[in-house]
């Protein structure tokens, strides 16, 4: 029996197990979505800009593991899906996007709404699919379902014309996934497994860097108990945060740019570096030719591109992070060794560097700091929230002052620092995990560049909550100028702040205001005693305020500036009232 294009598409999403997804329509896509207005078995998001439907079908998949579903129509459509599409590139995160094309005979002569979204999405895609035979759909899409969750996962993009939806075919579903070219190694090599037991062993100060392919290949527990086996401190990236408990003994926050002093200065004085599923990328090394400048380099990733890519490695382990710990583990209790022992004097060293300068600031019982902020909803939430993130100060501060002991429970835009990724994120890590408490930490500047999807959250009764740093600057541009270029504001000052409270009761949400330290904790109960609707909490912070640890750029990751270094004089600034 013969069905159309678009009843193929939807059967493929069916037998790859996706409930929910996110999109936008219109013209080339309609006879998909004329099938999903009957199908019980999907349910469709509509977002109110397709850059909102990909960032939310991203938060989805880090909040549930799942891969991320959008649809969208040709043209402007698909090119609005490219920065949430780079965005999920940049993390590793697994997409699935279909965007409608014109009729495959009109494909290169500039009809309306046409744009080569193959060509322009080949840079920010694991991979992606023009297809010309509807015979080519059912495969397609298996092949897409596969390619973007196995190996180092990554978004894929299928380009979908629309006499291809529309014409007829038999269904007949792949149950197998064939790709001569794509086999990634799931298993490390046996001898590298016994050289990194070795090193382990020999290792008197090391330190494990966590990234976010352990929580990309759930390998948590296996950290963890690595950890603890061999009494081995650990630092995360920012996309790691969640991978090893915040409050674990052994854990030393986050490292790099915004890292913990003793994470930073841990690594740089460390005589072998584990690094597990990171790419060590520029905000995290610094310098790279003084990083890490005493330790032999161990490297643990699926992907085979990202070892050795920016910075010299001693010991390659190419598979599976969970798979490769597991032997590791394995390998160190054979041993038997006294790890201990061995490591007691670079625990102390390490806890007094903790003490020397731990992760602080100024508290002000006349403005709001907005680390005082985040340390409420901690407190509040018991470290049990789905955090996301826009991107600048508010990032930072999120990164610093919340604990994550538990994975896919910090959702942020770490590769391409995406502002508006957090609050479309939030809408679908509430879709994914309806009962979870999903909180969007946001500074006033990146809270309007999506901020449309309030409809979206009003329309479908989430109760995200989205808390906003509201210091009438773009905060971490602004903070370069002050400490970099002589305090030239250049642009930064927002000047206009629109009504927060009253935006979102324009859309039918909520909208609570906090102007006073005392008024922190008030607000933030009452917006949690509401679950059938977004909550807008706007705070307004003091404008000084600055991320501090701070690693300037060009150099070493121990060369870093605190606050009571940079103090002088504020121009007397305006600040939003």
């Amino acid at each position: 029996m013969k069905i159309s294009g678009a009843e193929i598409l939807i059967k493929c999403l069916k037998k790859e197990g996706v409930k929910h997804i996110f999109g936008y329509p219109g013209g080339v896509v309609l006879n998909i979505f004329d099938i999903l207005y009957d199908e019980k078995g999907l349910e469709l998001f509509l977002t109110r800009h397709e850059q909102g439907a990909v960032h939310a079908a991203d938060g989805y998949a880090r909040a549930s593991g799942k891969v991320g579903v959008a649809i969208v129509t040709s043209g402007p459509g698909a090119t609005n899906t490219v920065t949430g599409i780079a965005t999920a590139s940049m993390d590793s995160i697994p997409l699935v996007v279909f965007s409608g094309q014109v009729p495959t005979m009109l494909i290169g002569n500039d009809a309306f709404q046409e744009a080569d979204i193959v060509g322009i999405t080949r840079p920010c895609t694991k991979h992606n699919y023009l297809v010309k035979d509807i015979n080519d759909l059912a495969r397609t899409v298996r092949e897409a379902f596969h390619i973007a969750s196995t190996g180092r996962p990554g978004p894929v993009l299928i380009d979908l014309p629309k006499d291809v939806t529309s014409g007829m075919a038999e269904f007949i579903w792949p149950e197998e996934v064939k790709i001569r070219s794509y086999n990634p190694t799931y298993h490390g090599n046996k001898w590298m497994i016994r050289q990194a037991a070795q090193m382990i062993t020999k290792a008197k100060k090391p330190v494990i860097m966590a990234g976010g392919g352990v929580i990309l290949s759930e390998a948590s527990k296996e950290l963890k108990e690595l950890a603890e086996l061999t009494k081995i401190p650990v630092t995360t990236t920012l996309m790691g945060l969640g991978a090893f408990p915040g409050t674990n003994k052994l854990s030393l926050g986050m490292l790099g740019m915004h890292g913990t002093y003793y994470a930073n200065k841990a690594v740089q004085d460390a005589d072998l570096l584990i690094g597990i599923g990171v790419r060590f990328d520029d905000r995290v090394t610094g310098k790279t030719s003084a990083f890490a400048p005493e330790a032999k380099i161990m490297q643990i990733d699926i992907d085979p591109t990202s070892i050795r890519k920016n910075v010299s490695v001693d010991l390659p382990v190419v598979g599976d992070v969970r798979n490769v710990l597991r032997d590791i583990i394995k390998g160190l209790k054979e041993q038997k060794g006294q790890w201990g022992a061995v490591r007691s004097s670079w625990l102390k060293q390490i806890n007094a560097w903790t003490k020397e300068r731990p992760l602080t600031y100024s508290f002000d019982d006349k403005v709001i700091k907005p680390e005082f902020v985040v340390e409420k909803i901690f407190e509040i939430s018991k470290g049990d929230a789905i955090i996301c993130t826009e991107v600048g100060q508010n990032q930072m501060w999120a990164a610093q002052f919340y604990k994550y002991d538990k994975p896919r429970r910090w959702l942020s835009s770490g590769g391409l620092g995406t502002m508006g990724y957090g609050f479309p994120a939030a809408i679908g890590a509430q879709i994914a995990c309806p009962d979870k408490l999903v909180i969007d930490i946001a500074g006033d500047g990146s809270i309007q560049m999506n901020i449309q999807e309030l409809a979206t959250a009003v329309i479908n009764k989430l109760p995200v909550k989205v808390a906003i740093l509201n210091n009438g600057f773009l905060g971490m541009v602004r903070q370069w100028q002050e400490l970099f270029f002589r305090e030239r504001y250049s642009h930064t000052n927002l000047d206009v702040i629109p009504d927060f409270v009253k935006v979102a009761e324009a859309y039918g949400a909520v909208g609570l205001r906090a102007e006073k330290p005392e008024d922190v904790v008030p607000v933030l109960k009452e917006a949690l005693k509401i679950k059938d609707r977004p909550v807008f909490m706007d705070f307004k912070v003091d404008w000084r305020e600055k991320v501090f640890p701070m690693v300037p750029a060009g150099a070493a990751i121990d060369e870093m500036i605190f606050d009571e270094e940079k103090k002088k004089p504020e121009k007397k600034l305006k600040a939003v009232k």
